[in-house]
């Protein structure tokens, strides 16, 4: 159940460059951000209904993907969090495992037990928390059967 249609690289070039470095080399390239792994997220845009993919940093459990909307703490969202909320099918690319997930978004004790996840796997998260008065979102990329 791949995400398919009209692709739209991301205008930012680190984004669009790293993307395209994990595609080209089937996922054996490109996959770390500052040392720390990062997987691709294939998803359809809320708005354009084109397909954007976006790098996040590797928080798994379980065959679990956490996906956490920090934008560096920024005071918003980023743009693709409502993509997630208004398509949640999604497609995860881990180096070379490709699959189809489904998003929803998690809030209490769930909450807390992945934030600690994804700060033991990209410390930065706690500070980004610190720099914005939003809780940042956490969404679980859960395996689709087939």
């Amino acid at each position: 159940m791949a995400i398919t249609g009209e692709y739209q690289p991301s205008s930012d070039a680190r984004t669009r460059d790293q993307v395209e470095a994990i595609e080209r080399s089937g996922g054996t390239e490109g996959t770390t951000m500052r040392g720390m792994p990062v997987v691709v997220v294939t998803m359809l845009g809320a708005t354009s209904g084109k397909v954007r993919k976006i790098p996040v940093m590797r928080v798994e459990h379980e065959g679990v993907y956490a996906i956490v909307a920090s934008l560096g703490g920024a005071p918003k969202n980023p743009v693709w969090y409502s993509n997630l909320i208004a398509n949640p099918v999604v497609d995860v690319q881990d180096a070379t495992h490709k699959a189809s997930y489904r998003m929803r978004e998690i809030t209490g004790d769930e909450y807390a037990t992945w934030w600690e996840r994804a700060v033991e796997a990209y410390p930065d998260y706690a500070d980004y928390q610190t720099r914005t008065d939003r809780v940042i979102p956490i969404l679980l990329a859960e395996p689709i059967a087939d």
